[in-house]
């Protein structure tokens, strides 16, 4: 198994012990409600922390993979994940960013498991081989759209917010409708991820982004699964489009 690179493992938790605010931790760990604790560095600190490290440094493929790992299924502190994601999507490593590292995504998600770590794995470097790749990447997405994991599901949802007009309207659908059983309480709970509110919220979320490109298909795709999309995912999705009528 390749060794990940310990000098730029080390470095990066030195620099953030050394950053580290005690004072904003505990606030910054309330609010995200998160069972690992933060050093306590807001986001735009911890950028220009991270800033110098990462920079002219390159990683081999295996190399930048154990690294990755390293800072993240090792991490105490949860700026050393938000690290871990900001090494996966630098400028330098993005020939290492293929359709076979989707199992590396798929990790982070599942292990992630929270809103803030695994919408960033999915609207960013999901959607970026989606775009990329998508012969290849669709059929991981479509299993996705089913998968054993709430998170899973919810990133097959939202991994093309952002994608505009290059967005792949059936595989959105496909994903919605897979997750619509329960959704609402008059609908049969055929699986426990209908009525979960972060798979309601990615619904209402992805089509209202893809409202500000074509409204007229989100408000079909709405109107054609009105009794089974929850109140939540309706009210989102349609809050560019009212906006948008005259």
């Amino acid at each position: 198994m390749t060794a990940s690179d310990a000098e730029l493992v080390s470095s990066i938790r030195g620099a953030l012990a050394d950053a580290a605010d005690p004072a904003k931790a505990a606030p910054m760990q309330a609010y995200m409600k998160s069972g690992m604790p933060y050093r306590g560095i807001p986001s735009p600190q911890l950028k220009a922390v991270l800033r110098p490290l990462l920079a002219d440094h390159p990683l081999d493929e295996e190399t930048w993979l154990a690294t990755v790992l390293a800072l993240w299924d090792e991490a105490r502190f949860r700026e050393e994940r938000y690290a871990a994601l900001a090494l996966v999507r630098h400028p330098l490593h993005r020939e290492h960013r293929q359709p076979h590292t989707m199992s590396l995504y798929e990790h982070l998600i599942r292990t992630g498991a929270w809103w803030d770590l695994v919408d960033e794995v999915s609207t960013h470097l999901v959607r970026e081989l989606l775009l990329a790749q998508p012969g290849e990447v669709r059929p991981v997405i479509q299993e996705w759209a089913v998968a054993d994991d709430l998170w899973v599901r919810r990133s097959a949802i939202i991994c093309q917010v952002g994608a505009g007009d290059a967005l792949d309207q059936s595989l959105l659908a496909e994903a919605i409708e897979a997750n619509l059983d329960g959704s609402t309480r008059t609908t049969p709970a055929l699986s426990p991820y209908g009525r979960e509110f972060f798979i309601r919220k990615a619904i209402g979320w992805a089509l209202r982004d893809h409202a500000r490109v074509d409204p007229d298909w989100v408000s079909a795709l709405v109107e054609h699964h009105h009794d089974e999309l929850a109140g939540l995912s309706r009210r989102e999705a349609l809050k560019h489009v009212q906006t948008a009528q005259p």
